[in-house]
């Protein structure tokens, strides 16, 4: 059986296997630099947090990417369906006592399952399997050969019947998934799922008026839920009037920008950064890491992280477009957007240009379950470049 999930040996897009070690060793680079005044002050040792990344991100997403850059990927298609029904149960386990943990069970933002010693956030391993579910899922729903004695109008009828099934189906799966996140809440993963979801949808050769359908019913949803919680309404004026509440809801926003522009063209230097020790900048090592790293290798370094973005992007898509099969394809294009999306949005929200929406930025923010679940999605990334 292990034989069967293996694949042959390929060789994969070297540009991209570039790009991810490049934004791994920033990422090691920036984390280092963050977290050591604060590592040593809470817990007397300089690499604290640098070695939690390392043993609980780095080393099981690496032996998870490695795993994935070999499986069959017909194989694991077959797999898809128990490995997001294995994620849903995590999920639901955030809401059961003393597993589910986030400011107390049952409370908001409960969104860690614990184990032992052990904790990771099944939302982070959702965008991944959800992407996989879905591209094997459209794979299955593509038109079928033109059968032998059917008129063009019985096919026409049956093909449009398909698809409006497949419409509602698309709809309801993605529902599902938008209840498990809005109870715990995690609105801005949601967001990145539903987007990247869309996104695989319309790129699956289905009809436009659905992606427009979507996209209007999500916008509607977004509403609802900024009315339905008074702190999302709050973020949002904010980021319209940012000198609204400047040391209130507005304060994060005020001191990423204060961060970012200390760094001027070249930046202060790593491990010189003046916001890195989390007195002033809040969540420095996760959300706002961005902010250190502008402010460390100022206007120049910012720009060779995005470019970086963008070549995993342009990799990514090219990836695509020459894969040997539609799900190899599709979930090409959703892992690509995943990332790259969730990059960009990161670095819009540390510059004022969307509202702040507490995701982090892939490969450089300290958290393990997002490390591991971003590497074995370029795992298999690499995989379907090697499958062209």
């Amino acid at each position: 059986m292990l034989k069967s999930l293996v694949k042959e040996k390929g060789r994969p897009d070297l540009w991209l296997v570039g790009v991810i070690v490049v934004l791994m060793v920033l990422g090691i680079l920036i984390l280092a630099s963050v977290s050591a005044t604060f590592s040593q002050e809470k817990f007397g040792t300089t690499y604290y947090f640098l070695n939690h990344q390392f043993l609980f991100g780095l080393l099981p997403g690496l032996i998870l990417a490695f795993f994935a850059f070999k499986v069959r990927l017909n194989s694991l298609k077959k797999w898809v369906p128990v490995l997001l029904l294995v994620n849903l149960l995590l999920l639901a386990m955030v809401f059961l006592p003393k597993i589910g943990t986030g400011p107390g069970s049952w409370a908001p933002a409960a969104r860690w399952v614990s184990f032992g010693p052990i904790s990771f956030q099944p939302s982070e391993f959702l965008k991944l399997t959800f992407i996989l579910y879905l591209a094997a899922w459209l794979t299955s729903r593509t038109p079928q050969r033109k059968e032998f004695g059917q008129t063009s109008k019985q096919r026409e009828g049956r093909e449009m019947n398909g698809v409006q099934r497949t419409f509602i189906a698309f709809l309801l799966v993605v529902v599902i998934i938008s209840l498990f996140l809005i109870f715990q809440p995690d609105i801005s993963t949601l967001g990145i799922i539903v987007i990247s979801a869309t996104l695989m949808y319309f790129l699956a050769n289905t009809p436009l008026w659905h992606s427009i359908l979507v996209i209007l019913i999500g916008g509607g949803g977004l509403l609802a839920l900024i009315k339905l919680a008074p702190y999302r309404l709050n973020r949002l004026l904010v980021f319209l009037n940012p000198e609204l509440d400047p040391m209130g809801i507005g304060y994060q926003i005020k001191q990423a920008l204060i961060t970012v522009g200390s760094g001027g063209l070249f930046g202060l230097g790593l491990g010189m950064s003046q916001q890195r020790f989390g007195v002033f900048l809040p969540q420095s090592m996760s959300d706002s890491i961005f902010a250190i790293f502008a402010e460390e290798t100022g206007f120049v370094g910012s720009c060779i992280l995005i470019f970086l973005f963008l070549m995993l992007l342009w990799r990514g898509f090219r990836a695509a477009k020459l894969a040997s099969d539609k799900f190899s394809q599709l979930a090409a294009l959703g892992i690509t957007s995943w990332i790259c999306l969730q990059g960009f949005i990161n670095i819009a929200a540390m510059i004022g240009i969307l509202p702040l929406t507490g995701i982090p930025l892939p490969f450089i923010s300290y958290g393990g379950s997002a490390l591991v679940s971003e590497l074995a999605g370029v795992g298999l990334l690499l995989n379907i470049s090697k499958s062209r």
